[in-house]
Formats: C-alpha cells, sequence, structure tokens
C-alpha cells in the first residue's frame, strides 16, 4: 500500500508522511511538534487517523508520534505475521529502538494499552510517563462479559464477517461514538484503510487474542507493579460499552497515585470522540507533574 492512498483526506489528515523499515515491517506513523515525546498507541479497528485532533492541539507543545500497528492504517506487514499482540509488541519495541525515542510519555487505549506496557515494561529507561486510556493489561479469563465478545467476535462467525464484511470497522467504530456521529468522509478513511479481507488480518485476530493471549496479558500484569513510581493520568471516557467502571477501579488498585480524569459522555473512542477534552487533559497533567528537562 502506498504511504499516500488517493483515499487519504488531507484536510482531515495533514500531516507528513513518515514511514520506517522495522523488523520486517513498513511501519507508517505521524511525527509531528517538537518538546516531550507522545508515543500515541491505537487499537482495534482503527489506526493513527484516531489521533489526528489530538495531535493538532498538542503539536505546539509535545513531538507527537502516532505509528500505525502492524496490520492496521498504512502500515504493512510481511507475509505470514500472524497479528497476536505479543508480535506487535516486538514490533513495536523495535520500532521504539529506531527512532532512539527517549523521556516517551505513552499515550494508548484499547489494545495500545497491553502493547504499549508491555514495550514499557521492557525499556523503562526510555519513558518519563504514562497517559492509560480506555483499556486494560491482565488476563481476563473467566470473566463473561469479555469472554463472550471473545467468543463471538473473535470465533468462526465473527471472524469471517469482519475479513468478509468489515464488521469491526462499520459496527464498532459508530459504537464507540457516543457524542458525536462520524461523517461519511471519516468512516471512508477507516474502511479504507481495511478495504480487502487480507488488510483485516489482524483486526479480526485481535478479539479471539482477549481470551487467547492471556499468557502475555499476564506477563504485562506482572510488570505494572514497576511502573508504579511514573507520573500517571487515566484519562477515562464513562460511556465506554468496553472497559467500565470495574476496569477503572483495577486500574486504582495497580496505579494508585495515578491521576484520574473522565471524559463524561465519551465513549470507546474518546481521542475521536471528545479530542479536545482529552488534549487539554494530557496538557494540563504534563504541565504540573512531570518535571521540566534539564
Amino acid at each position: 500500500m502506498s504511504a499516500a492512498p488517493e483515499w487519504l483526506d488531507r484536510s482531515m489528515y495533514p500531516f507528513a508522511d513518515a514511514t520506517r523499515d522495522v523488523a520486517g515491517h513498513r511501519i507508517h506513523y505521524i511525527d509531528e511538534g517538537r518538546g516531550p515525546t507522545l508515543l500515541m498507541l491505537h487499537g482495534n479497528p482503527t489506526w493513527s487517523f484516531v489521533w489526528r485532533r489530538v495531535v493538532t492541539d498538542l503539536a505546539d507543545r509535545f513531538r507527537c508520534v502516532a505509528p500505525d500497528l502492524p496490520g492496521f492504517g498504512l502500515s504493512e506487514t510481511p507475509p505470514g505475521f500472524d497479528g497476536r499482540p505479543a508480535s506487535i509488541a516486538e514490533v513495536l519495541a523495535a520500532f521504539v529502538r529506531d527512532l532512539d525515542l527517549h523521556e516517551v510519555i505513552l499515550v494508548a487505549q484499547d489494545w495500545g494499552g497491553p502493547i504499549g506496557l508491555h514495550v514499557v515494561e521492557q525499556m523503562p529507561d526510555r519513558f518519563a510517563g504514562l497517559v492509560i486510556g480506555n483499556t486494560w493489561a491482565w488476563p481476563v479469563t473467566g470473566d463473561p462479559h469479555f469472554e463472550r465478545f471473545s467468543s463471538l467476535m473473535g470465533g468462526p462467525v465473527g471472524a469471517w464477517l469482519i475479513r468478509r464484511a468489515n464488521l469491526f470497522v462499520n459496527a464498532m467504530i459508530p459504537i464507540g461514538h457516543k457524542r458525536r456521529r462520524l461523517s461519511r468522509v471519516e468512516m471512508r478513511q477507516y474502511r479504507k484503510a481495511l478495504s480487502s479481507p487480507a488488510r483485516r488480518q489482524a483486526s479480526a485476530v485481535l478479539p479471539r487474542e482477549i481470551v487467547h493471549s492471556a499468557d502475555f496479558l499476564a506477563r504485562v500484569e506482572a510488570g505494572l507493579p514497576a511502573l508504579r513510581d511514573l507520573p500517571t493520568l487515566l484519562l477515562w471516557a464513562d460511556r465506554d460499552i468496553a472497559f467500565r467502571r470495574a476496569e477503572l477501579d483495577r486500574w486504582r488498585r495497580e496505579l494508585p497515585d495515578a491521576t484520574v480524569v473522565k471524559i463524561a459522555g465519551a465513549g470507546h473512542f474518546a481521542p475521536s470522540d471528545a479530542p479536545e477534552e482529552f488534549a487539554a487533559a494530557i496538557r494540563a497533567w504534563h504541565a504540573t507533574e512531570i518535571p521540566p528537562r534539564g
């Protein structure tokens, strides 16, 4: 796939094209602004487009680096890539090393959470803080809320519908916006990024992995106590159907010193649903919680 396909709407995504060959993958990413580095990691089935308005709001103060995870957006994967979260995390760790990022603040939601936190746990010397959106970082085996969803969307029928009918884009992205309705042009950016069954492979794999990657999630969970000294913002949309009050309460137990900011009325894709509040919360938290460098 070209780094600048004809369907890409530059009025909505006005960023310079950046790509990097990492671990056999061609990773496409946003790299805008100057200042402390924010590493923004999306989930399924979005891409860096979901961060566009947050980047625009913060690029005057921060360096915003937002990669398209392998198998999503404009990134390209080699044949046979399995799309499992542990494999994606390996590529992201190589990406951080290749860009030689330091003093990084992870900003993550959905699958970007456990994937990004695994990267932080592997190279803590490169990270200075965490902004955790609606996500999780522990096994959910035995939780009916997650097991039902994983079985339905990650089973043979759900995976077939994701690959053949782009179900995750067509259903989950609208459901994940509660404050506003996405325009036809916005939806086109998500549909076209996953425009074929082959392009939807990673999107079809990840629902199953909510349960099947329990070992990976257990490793992430085991590393959480070591992150408690990092300044952390829990930036939580309160109308998310995926991650509920129960997950926020668990985060408060795991990271008891974290600052908590709720985004009232926002859905799962809060960086797109409430971008101004999302960006403003990061700006305010960083100003009070992260010491200036040198």
